[in-house]
C-alpha cells in the first residue's frame, strides 16, 4: 500500500529596479543618447560590463544558498541586456530564462522577467499596453503579464510593473499612475472571474507608496500583516505596514526612506490550507551594508547607485531589491 509523504520547497521571488541598465548600442527608435559611447554620461563598454557584474552580484546574494526562482526587473533597456546579464558570471550557472517585450517608453526603458524553468514554466505571456485617454501622445512602459505553472502544477499569475514617474510633481503626474493601476485592476478582475482562488503576484516600482490612491483605491491593494483576516478575491500589499511603520524602505528621497517597490499578492497565496502559500513574514527589503553608502547631505545611508548626478559612482542602483518567499507543497507517494 502506498503512503503519502508531504514534501515542500521554498522559492524566492525578487523585484529589482536596476537603475538604467543600458547597453552601449544606439537604438534609433528611442532616446538612449545619454548611455551611448561619447554621450553625456561617459558611458563605456567597461562601465556597462561592470554594471552587469554588480547586478549579477546582487541577484546571487539575494538567493543565499539558492538562486531566486523568479526575478522581476525594472529599468532595463532591451532583451539584449537581459541576455548579457544571464550569460554573465555568476548568473550564467543559474540558467535563467527570459520573458521580455519591447515597450514604447520614450527612453526605451522596459520591464522583464527572469525565471528558472525547473521551478516555473510559463504557459502564456503578454505586454499589456498603456494608452492614456487624456494624453494620447505620452508613452510609458507596458505591464508585463506572465502565466505559468509551478513544480506542484499550481498556476501562478505574475505582473511586472513600472508605473509612470513623478516627473513634474506627485499630484500632476498622479492621474497617469492611477490610470495604469486601473488597467492592471481590470486584468486582475478578469483572472478572478475565471478562478476565484487565483494565485496572483504583482510586483514592481510603482512610483507611488502603498498609501497612495493608485494602490489603495484603484488597484484596491489592502494592508496585510499576520493579524489580517483574509477575504476572497482580494489583493494584499505585503509591504504596506513596513512603509507606514517606517521600518524599512526601498528608495530614499529627500532624506526619507519609503516603499516605492512593492509585492502585492492575492488571497489565494495567503490561505494556510493552500498548496502554494507565502511564507509568513518573508517579505523584506534586501539591504546589506555593501549595497549602501554614506548619505553626506541627508545623513545616514542611501543606496549605492550607478551615478550620483552626472558622476559615475560605480554602484548598483538607486533602489534596493525586495523579495518574498513562497512555499510550494507537493504530495508524492513513498
Amino acid at each position: 500500500m502506498l503512503t503519502v509523504r508531504a514534501q515542500s520547497e521554498t522559492i524566492r521571488v525578487v523585484c529589482y529596479n536596476v537603475e538604467n541598465l543600458f547597453d552601449v548600442q544606439d537604438d534609433s527608435l528611442t532616446n538612449d543618447s545619454e548611455y551611448l559611447l561619447g554621450g553625456i554620461r561617459g558611458w563605456t563598454y567597461k562601465r556597462y560590463t561592470k554594471k552587469l557584474s554588480n547586478i549579477s552580484k546582487v541577484i546571487t546574494a539575494i538567493g543565499g544558498w539558492n538562486p531566486p526562482a523568479i526575478v522581476g526587473l525594472c529599468e532595463i533597456e532591451n532583451r539584449h541586456v537581459l541576455e548579457q546579464l544571464t550569460r554573465y558570471a555568476p548568473l550564467k550557472a543559474f540558467r535563467y530564462q527570459i520573458v521580455h517585450y519591447e515597450s514604447p517608453d520614450m527612453r526605451g526603458v522596459d520591464v522583464g522577467l527572469l525565471y528558472q524553468k525547473d521551478k516555473f514554466r510559463p504557459t502564456a505571456s503578454e505586454a499589456i499596453p498603456i494608452c492614456f485617454p487624456f494624453d494620447t501622445v505620452a508613452k510609458t512602459r507596458d505591464i508585463l503579464y506572465v502565466k505559468g505553472t509551478l513544480n506542484n502544477l499550481d498556476t501562478l499569475h505574475l505582473f511586472v510593473n513600472h508605473f509612470p514617474s513623478r516627473l513634474g510633481g506627485e499630484l500632476a503626474s498622479e492621474p497617469r499612475r492611477i490610470y495604469v493601476a486601473s488597467v492592471l485592476r481590470s486584468k486582475v478582475d478578469s483572472i478572478f472571474n475565471q478562478s476565484a482562488m487565483a494565485k496572483i503576484v504583482i510586483m514592481g516600482d510603482f512610483n507611488d507608496y502603498p498609501t497612495n490612491k493608485s494602490l489603495t483605491q484603484t488597484l484596491r491593494a489592502t494592508p496585510f500583516d499576520t493579524t489580517t483576516t483574509i477575504a476572497p478575491q482580494t489583493l494584499y500589499n505585503l509591504f504596506y505596514t513596513m512603509h507606514t511603520d517606517g521600518i524599512k524602505g526601498s528608495y530614499k528621497h529627500d532624506g526619507e526612506w519609503g516603499m516605492l517597490d512593492q509585492i502585492i499578492v492575492s488571497d489565494g497565496l495567503l490561505r494556510t490550507d493552500s498548496r502554494t502559500v507565502v511564507v509568513p513574514n518573508s517579505a523584506n527589503v534586501f539591504n546589506p551594508d555593501w549595497l549602501l553608502e554614506d548619505d553626506v547631505k541627508q545623513l545616514g545611508k542611501r543606496p549605492a547607485r550607478t551615478y550620483v548626478g552626472m558622476k559615475f559612482n560605480n554602484g548598483y542602483s538607486d533602489h534596493l531589491p525586495i523579495f518574498v518567499d513562497i512555499l510550494i507543497r507537493t504530495n508524492t507517494p513513498k
